[in-house]
């Protein structure tokens, strides 16, 4: 007798150009448009159904487990309530152990809660034996951070997961067109040697950025407005960019994303941010950016040839957190594995 354990991985993103007008109000009034690519930092999960109703829930990355008695007790109170957001708005009431675990640090910009949200998602269908496309898995988790959640954002981030791989992303709320880009394969072969993605240490609340930048484009202040303007069309460019191999232009292009993406409000950067970026460039990166909301998480620099050893070293020097990756491209993926049931993995139910 087997009982079978399902899991489920999704990428977390670098976004490469465009981000914030993914995000409401500007997405639904003037459109948005972003660049980014799915990187091979995942958020794994993993169920085993229980005999009983109870959930179990075991968080690695906050240290947290809860034993919640029944799908009636699974209430929000900042502890794992996207797990509880996703059992909510499925209606799992059979007993369930769930496990999950980043490789992202918590706060990195990169777009973990949304790559925890699809990879939720893709768990539980496979254990009710449905399957949803990339499209419907990316809007259901965008769904629950937002109506579910109350936590403002767009929705690249959960795009990203779903599909993998590198793509021209246009929003229109609510229709979101995903193109992928297929640069030649030594265009993606450089950008993975000549990327440096590092984190600062300091983690960030990203809805509290959005709010105070949306807040500003609601008031029509005017270099929040010229700044989001700007950012749109800069995906558009590195699009170009990319698919026609120019990756001096693709250089620049990073920078001045991160230069319009400090124009839109002051709590965007910090002076550790300020130092670590003035360092890179000094080193030989030729442009880089703050990933995701900014006010902390990772950075991410394109560097001249040959000289990313030199820029990884002097930003650890400096205290940063040095990452290493490449692009997924297979997006969301859940699978099953037999477990004979005298091997209880889980603990006791």
């Amino acid at each position: 007798m087997m009982n079978n354990a399902i899991r489920s991985r999704a990428p977390v993103r670098l976004d490469l150009a465009g981000g914030w007008t993914d995000v409401p109000p500007f997405s639904k009034e003037v459109g948005g448009a972003v660049v980014n690519v799915a990187v091979n930092l995942y958020t794994y999960t993993s169920l085993t159904p229980r005999l009983d109703k109870r959930f179990h829930i075991t968080s690695a990355d906050y240290g947290i487990s809860l034993e919640i008695a029944s799908f009636e007790e699974l209430a929000y109170d900042g502890h794992l309530d996207l797990v509880k957001a996703v059992l909510r708005r499925l209606g799992i009431r059979q007993g369930l152990n769930i496990f999950a675990r980043g490789e992202a640090p918590p706060g990195s910009g990169m777009g973990s809660s949304a790559s925890t949200g699809v990879a939720l998602i893709g768990l539980l269908d496979a254990f009710r034996g449905k399957k949803r496309d990339s499209s419907e898995a990316a809007e259901l988790a965008h769904l629950l951070e937002t109506e579910e959640l109350g936590i403002a954002g767009g929705k690249q981030d959960q795009y990203a997961a779903a599909y993998g791989g590198m793509n021209f992303m246009a929003f229109e709320d609510p229709v979101v067109r995903v193109t992928p880009l297929n640069p030649p394969d030594w265009v993606l072969n450089e950008l993975e040697k000549h990327l440096v993605l590092c984190c600062t240490g300091r983690g960030r609340v990203s809805g509290d950025i959005i709010s105070t930048v949306m807040g500003a484009y609601r008031r029509g202040e005017s270099g929040t407005v010229r700044a989001l303007h700007r950012l749109k069309a800069i995906a558009a460019e590195m699009r170009d960019a990319l698919l026609e191999g120019n990756l001096e232009a693709f250089g620049a292009l990073l920078r001045e994303n991160w230069d319009n993406q400090k124009a839109l409000h002051p709590s965007v950067t910090n002076p550790q941010m300020d130092n670590l970026f003035a360092i890179a460039l000094a080193e030989g990166a030729i442009g880089g950016k703050a990933l995701g909301a900014g006010g902390g998480g990772c950075l991410l620099f394109y560097c001249r040839p040959d000289r990313e050893h030199v820029v990884c070293r002097a930003l650890g020097e400096a205290g940063a957190q040095i990452l290493s990756f490449n692009f997924d491209f297979k997006g969301l993926q859940v699978w099953t594995v037999p477990q004979p049931t005298s091997v209880n993995l889980w603990g006791e139910q």
